[in-house]
């Protein structure tokens, strides 16, 4: 079977969507299937540039597919989309949000497979104002293995202070950096070192509000950037906790990513994070905004080892319970060839 991947730009981006697609391209040989990376443009048809037994649009595109969504019944081919999150999207204006939402729906109504990464977004799929029908809808949630195992030494990451904590994510208003480092700045000195990895291009006037932050607070945050999965990992093992205030995520990889890795997870109670995570036993979730709150957290976390050992122990268990990517390339080509069979 092969699978034309509809998407925006590279594959090569870093985000957890564009990390889903990646992973399901280096495991689709193990289910029998081939994945073709077709990236889309205003013009021509999009459907002229693909060649697979079933086409998947990733909901970055859906917009722009949506206007020749009709084109791919004529040519037989069977249609599914992939969605990172709603229609809509997440980081663009409420304007733009509402006019692409009508067109993401368009499309998504002309699928007979939709894939939700989590139970979080298919929930709210079905509920006004987009309901799409949820018997086309199949949750397959993302793999939280790729970073579970680091190669080569763990780093030192406390720095002197009594714990280390990582937040894995790009420099964007909606993931709470700045939430994040005010929450750092009310701490002692001698609590807590923040780890940041992520892209810091995105936003360019919100990064020049982090950059004025992080002059504050000097070496009590070190910055790394963009890293690769092994970069990633070591830090994961050599941290005590992990911290995201994201305001929103339709999924959340890096959480995931965090409880395969054994850490404690500290986020606002927004998006997915509470099915991941219940507060008091994985981790502490949080009134979205409580910046005060937030410090207690990290201020306990960094005091309180055997409570930070108890939630560690506890996110050890939850790994259990999370996906492979194995377990993700399963359902989603399973599914697949389920739509192929039906169409025929």
């Amino acid at each position: 079977m092969l699978v034309s991947l509809l998407t925006l730009g590279s594959p090569q981006q870093l985000s957890g969507g564009y990390l889903y697609d990646r992973r399901l391209a280096e495991l689709a040989s193990d289910h029998g299937a081939e994945v073709e990376f077709a990236p889309v443009r205003a013009w021509p048809d999009p459907f002229t540039l693909v060649h697979g037994d079933v086409v998947l649009v990733d909901s970055i595109a859906a917009w722009l597919v949506a206007p020749w969504a009709h084109r791919a019944a004529s040519r037989r081919r069977p249609l599914a989309a992939i969605l990172h999150q709603p229609p809509g999207g997440i980081d663009d204006s409420a304007t733009r949000r509402r006019i692409q939402a009508v067109l993401d729906r368009s499309l998504y109504r002309h699928c007979g497979l939709l894939v939700a990464v989590s139970q979080a977004l298919r929930e709210e799929l079905v509920a006004p104002p987009h309901r799409l029908p949820a018997d086309r809808i199949r949750v397959v949630a993302p793999g939280s293995d790729v970073a579970a195992l680091p190669t080569g030494p763990v780093p030192e990451l406390r720095h002197g202070r009594r714990a280390a904590a990582i937040s894995v994510g790009n420099w964007m208003a909606r993931k709470g950096t700045l939430d994040l480092l005010d929450a750092l700045g009310r701490l002692p000195d001698d609590r807590v070192t923040l780890h940041l990895a992520g892209r810091d291009d995105v936003e360019p006037a919100y990064t020049a509000r982090v950059r004025g932050r992080l002059a504050v607070l000097g070496d009590r945050v070190v910055h790394h950037g963009v890293l690769d999965w092994d970069g990633i990992a070591r830090l994961y093992a050599g941290a005590d906790v992990f911290v995201l205030p994201s305001w929103r995520e339709p999924y959340g990889t890096v959480y995931g990513e965090a409880l395969a890795a054994g850490l404690p997870v500290v986020g606002w109670r927004a998006g997915n994070l509470p099915h991941l995570v219940s507060d008091g036993v994985e981790g502490v979730i949080l009134d979205p905004g409580d910046v005060p709150a937030l410090a207690a957290a990290l201020d306990r976390l960094s005091t309180d080892e055997l409570w930070r050992a108890t939630l560690a122990r506890a996110a050890g268990r939850r790994r259990a319970a999370l996906p492979r990517w194995t377990d993700t390339a399963a359902a989603l080509f399973a599914a697949l060839k389920e739509l192929t069979a039906n169409a025929r």
